[in-house]
């Protein structure tokens, strides 16, 4: 009798150690869920509200920083937690705004993962379809003096990076160029990190990251994740890989609560805009 491969042994080895795992998952959400029945009952009486949104935002930020200590990516540590807080708010009859963080009229049913309840009602594909696509504007953006596109982009990473660089997590980018180009706007910046913020340098990049400015704006808002992106080759890296890499980790692992909620709105809308617009050009479904 022939023995199958060892690869093959130890394939199926890894798959088991993965179907226990998996099975470890649902125990553990049956239990969570029989606890949240349990607080459920206990809050009325302790004189708590239904929705306690300071002990979610602990809860959250628990599992943030444990997910780093583990180098867990952060969103998918968030859409887990997502998961559970939105069966928890279902089992006490609550709907529930991830992106606002407010109690809202309790729907029928509820999305099972990562709800957008704040988000716009659709635009028609029809109307979608009038917006010029991005590369139709790239002559009316090279109009805008390039000081004032360096302007605007250090201030909008000083926002977004906020806590990373007071905590030091873009030391890394210490006398390093890394460079982001948006192909289809036919934009281009230099960054480079100088006296604690980063800045827009003039210099040749060491490592580039390419793509268009959806998929970009798509990353920016963690509606889609890098590896992703990049597995489909909608976003490219050239250059210094290990460079490009340990700077696409960091973003990874940045705290996605860390981001000013108003930026996040925007973001998260901006990124569905221009998601729907693209795939209303190409005759696709959203």
């Amino acid at each position: 009798m022939r023995l199958p491969p060892p690869e093959r042994l130890l394939l199926a080895r890894l798959r088991g150690g993965i179907d226990r795992v998996d099975d470890g998952l649902i125990v553990l959400l049956a239990a969570r869920r029989r606890l949240v029945r349990a607080v459920a009952t206990l809050k009325p009486r302790a004189g708590v509200p239904p929705r306690d949104l300071p002990r979610e935002r602990q809860v959250r930020l628990r599992t943030q920083t444990l997910a780093r200590r583990l180098d867990l990516p952060a969103l998918t540590a968030e859409r887990l937690l997502d998961l559970a807080i939105v069966d928890a708010c279902r089992q006490q009859g609550m709907a529930i705004d991830l992106d606002q963080g407010g109690p809202m009229a309790a729907p029928a049913m509820m999305a099972p993962i990562m709800p957008n309840l704040s988000a716009p009602q659709p635009i028609a594909p029809r109307l979608l379809r009038l917006l010029p696509p991005p590369r139709r504007l790239s002559p009316l953006l090279h109009l805008l003096p390039a000081r004032w596109q360096h302007a605007l982009l250090e201030r909008a990473m000083a926002r977004v990076l906020a806590a990373p660089l007071q905590e030091g997590a873009l030391d890394f980018m210490r006398g390093r160029r890394l460079g982001i180009e948006v192909s289809d706007l036919r934009l281009g910046w230099v960054l480079e990190l100088r006296d604690g913020r980063l800045c827009v340098g003039d210099g040749a990049a060491e490592a580039s990251v390419r793509g268009s400015a959806t998929d970009l704006l798509l990353l920016a808002s963690r509606l889609e994740d890098a590896d992703t992106l990049f597995f489909q080759r909608r976003l490219e890296l050239t250059g210094d890989t290990e460079l490009g890499l340990t700077a696409r980790n960091m973003l990874e692992r940045l705290p996605w609560e860390s981001i000013p909620l108003g930026l996040r709105i925007a973001l998260n809308r901006g990124a569905r805009f221009a998601r729907a617009a693209r795939a209303a050009h190409r005759g696709e479904a959203v």
